[in-house]
């Protein structure tokens, strides 16, 4: 294995980025549903989505390549959320105003030229998030910048859009999806692409995301923000990584993508040095091998002979002996990137020439393969893929079309973002063919007086805010920084406004601890703003101490309670009287008694360690201390006048 240390300038990594925010309005985009998410629905219906040709009679090569998935669509609605508009059973109503005012306050917050009119478009996608087929979208404004330290950062494009559906399932046959989400309103923000550090990258999104908040006028917490990435390095294609929703996962995936894409690159290099052009030919053998396969004693090739339908093909892939399972980085090789690939028709993987004899595939059965495909030079290779007779065929079109890209390095294509920092493949880059005008809606002129009466709505500086954050709830800046980065601002001025539990605390535990418990694996999503509300309810009513509200985040967090009532019982910290309080540390300051006489105040620390331990999260550990402190005082004292 080759390892090749690279560092973003010397390959000149660019990325731009397109922040997708959900905005915080009343109604939905096109319609007068609620946008909040249902846990219970009360319809489904079917689709199946085709491909339509564009205006220009041009069919898009994403909507192919979903089209050739074979998905039937099942939809979920609820009453209360979705309507005939999010069924396209009805037209859409006319824009959501509060949404487009949002919109505009970000084009003159980023300095943008705001459009005199604005048309409403169709965006082809039938991946099953849109039951009509497309999304709409429209232009706000173009141009602009954003100021990020001491570098000022251009702006491509502002749109406004309808959020597409809740993926709840796809089992390979049917993908389900909930309506629920469909038709929240979007801004989407287009940076222009810039060189830098993946950890300069992370600070621009940090400073968008935080100009959208200050707004006040946007959705927090998790999945409301997401960011598509597009990655490209010198002489490689644009790559677009879509589904960043966190800071630490996009610095993460910039990093693993320009390691990828350099080392395709590589691939590429090594391939054109090691072969002349005339020995290189990509599929241009393809033989039906489920004869020889069947004979195999592999547990995964018995595995899919198991299905009917299923057959095995083999490609020949001249020049490409030692390529395919060739890593310049660490699991970067094209191996991975076609198993990533024919994942999408819903096979498992293939199996290469660099590969084998492995997985149970014998030396015996390779030979045979070989000699099925006329390999007769050591500078050739092969792929075996199986599966579904259908899907197959697809796969082996698309290793075909991947691999000739492979020659000139980096392909254009849009990968998903993975939770680990990762990229996945997930389908080709769209193109304009995707774009024609809505007909259901007339244009909307925007004049100067609608901007004019706009103005004052534009956010304060990111300081000034900060600044406010701080004075107003007494919280240092650090603090205030975190509680504003967090997607818990709202809840803490809810719980500040409704209790008399201190602003500091309540920060602190919704944002230092719970990251604590977030860097454990411990699964965030469990933590809705109604728990966190009822349990800082609780420590104000008494109910329980400052002590147990980390214990009960990490019960909830660890799923290992469902509510906090539930957690607090198997914690067993309800919180005690006074009264009860002293007649337990009476006790143990009754059994301690010799350690007192020997240590006196510097018993102390002992007697709260104690203390704590049989008093766990049932008092507050402050009153525990004071009560112990006094009380011990008053056994000395007491000691000392008799012995006087």
């Amino acid at each position: 294995m080759v390892v090749v240390a690279t560092d973003p300038t010397s390959i000149n990594l660019k990325v731009g980025f397109e922040i997708h925010q959900q905005l915080a309005t009343k109604s939905k985009l096109f319609c007068n549903c609620r946008c909040k998410e249902v846990e219970k629905y009360g319809l489904t219906f079917i689709r199946r989505l085709r491909p339509t040709r564009s205006e220009l009679g041009v069919y898009d090569n994403t909507a192919i390549f979903e089209f050739k998935k074979m998905r039937t669509i099942k939809y979920h609605s609820a009453p209360d959320a979705s309507c005939l508009v999010e069924a396209d059973e009805e037209p859409p109503h006319q824009v959501n105003r509060e949404a487009l005012e949002a919109a505009l306050v970000f084009s003159l917050a980023l300095c943008s030229k705001v459009a005199d009119e604005m048309h409403v478009m169709r965006k082809i996608v039938i991946d099953g998030s849109n039951t009509s087929g497309f999304q709409r979208t429209m232009l706000v404004a173009t141009g602009g910048y954003l100021d990020v330290n001491s570098r000022r950062i251009g702006v491509q494009t502002i749109c406004l859009e309808e959020d597409a559906a809740k993926l709840i399932s796809d089992d390979g046959t049917i993908r389900e999806y909930g309506l629920d989400r469909l038709g929240v309103p979007l801004v989407e923000i287009a940076l222009e692409p810039i060189k830098g550090e993946p950890e300069e990258m992370k600070q621009i999104a940090l400073t968008l995301g935080r100009l959208l908040r200050a707004s006040k006028r946007v959705v927090r917490g998790l999945g409301s923000i997401r960011q598509d990435v597009n990655i490209s390095i010198d002489n490689g294609a644009i790559v677009e990584v879509k589904g960043v929703q966190q800071l630490d996962q996009l610095t993460k995936v910039i990093k693993y993508e320009m390691l990828r894409q350099h080392g395709l690159l590589l691939i590429s290099q090594k391939l054109k040095h090691d072969r002349k052009p005339e020995e290189i030919a990509i599929g241009d053998r393809i033989e039906d091998v489920t004869d020889i396969m069947k004979k195999s004693s592999s547990k995964i090739i018995k595995t899919l002979f198991a299905e009917n339908d299923n057959l095995f093909k083999a490609i020949r892939i001249k020049g490409f002996d030692g390529i395919l399972g060739f890593e310049p980085y660490p699991d970067i090789r094209i191996g991975k990137q076609l198993s990533e690939l024919v994942g999408f028709y819903d096979i498992g993987g293939i199996f290469h020439s660099d590969e084998l004899p492995n997985y149970g595939i014998t030396k015996d059965e390779v030979d045979t393969v070989k000699k099925r495909l006329e390999i007769v030079t050591n500078n050739d290779a092969f792929i075996i893929i199986g599966g579904h007779n259908d899907k197959v065929k697809l796969a082996v079109e698309s290793i075909i079309q991947r691999l000739k890209a492979s020659l000139n390095g980096v392909p254009a294509e849009t990968r998903s973002a993975t939770l680990e920092g990762k990229t996945i493949y997930s389908r080709p880059r769209p193109g304009a063919a995707r774009m024609y005008p809505e007909t259901d809606i007339s244009p909307i002129p925007i004049n100067k007086s609608i901007l004019d009466s706009l103005a004052n709505n534009v956010p304060a500086s990111w300081n000034d805010v900060i600044d406010t954050l701080s004075k107003k709830f007494n919280l240092n800046k650090k603090l205030a920084v975190q509680i504003f980065d967090s997607d818990y601002l709202d809840i803490f001025q809810e719980i500040v406004k409704s209790t008399k539990i201190q602003p500091t605390f309540i920060a602190s535990k919704l944002t230092e601890d719970i990251v604590g418990l977030k860097r454990r694996g411990l699964d965030i999503t469990t933590l809705n703003n109604d728990i966190i509300f009822d349990i800082f309810k609780k420590l104000d009513a008494g109910i329980i101490a400052k002590e147990s509200i980390t214990w009960i985040f990490e019960k909830l967090m660890k799923k290992e309670s469902k509510t906090p009532d539930e957690a607090i019982a198997v914690l067993g910290i309800t919180q005690i009287s006074d009264q009860e309080l002293q007649i337990k540390i009476d006790d143990i300051l009754r059994e301690n008694m010799s350690i007192i006489v020997d240590k006196k105040m510097g018993a102390l620390g002992m007697l709260m360690g104690r203390s704590m331990d049989i008093l766990r999260g049932k008092a507050d550990g402050q009153k525990i201390n004071s009560m112990i402190k006094v009380k011990l005082e008053e056994i000395l004292k007491s000691d000392i006048t008799t012995e006087e």
